[in-house]
């Protein structure tokens, strides 16, 4: 009987720019090494992630034997959209001292409702309290929780 699954060489994790990927480090290095074809990778990439241009996305590649190669495209991290949403350019140094922004609790519940695909909780009121707590130790305070 032969198997309908390829066989899987290796998975990893990176982090790019949605829709601006290049293969210059640290992605093509990371690519290359895991027998990836940089070029295709990118071109692919770019054309998935056009409509969140601008954004740093996190995709999980699986490499093939045959050095074919699938990904997945996740949600940008928490801190990124706290900053977006902020409009702030980075967290605070000093979060418990230093506050640089506030955010609503509706800002942290929409925040939560995109981001609650890949985060566990049992509500959105849970994940929004676990983002509320992610945006404090940015320094940014969050008002009406």
């Amino acid at each position: 009987m032969a198997k309908s699954k390829k066989e899987i060489t290796s998975t990893f994790k990176l982090m790019a720019p949605a829709g601006a990927a290049t293969p210059a480090p640290p992605i093509g290095p990371v690519l290359g090494q895991n027998g990836v074809n940089p070029g295709q990778f990118i071109t692919q990439f770019n054309e998935k992630t056009k409509a969140l241009k601008g954004k740093i996305v996190g995709c999980v590649v699986t490499v093939y034997k045959d050095r074919t190669f699938s990904f997945e495209i996740k949600q940008p991290p928490a801190s990124v959209l706290i900053k977006e949403a902020a409009k702030i350019e980075k967290g605070s140094g000093v979060p418990n001292k230093d506050k640089v922004g506030k955010l609503t609790r509706a800002q942290i519940e929409a925040i939560a409702k995109e981001k609650g695909k890949e985060m566990t909780g049992h509500s959105v009121e849970a994940l929004a309290r676990s983002l509320a707590g992610t945006a404090r130790s940015m320094g940014v305070t969050v008002e009406g929780m």
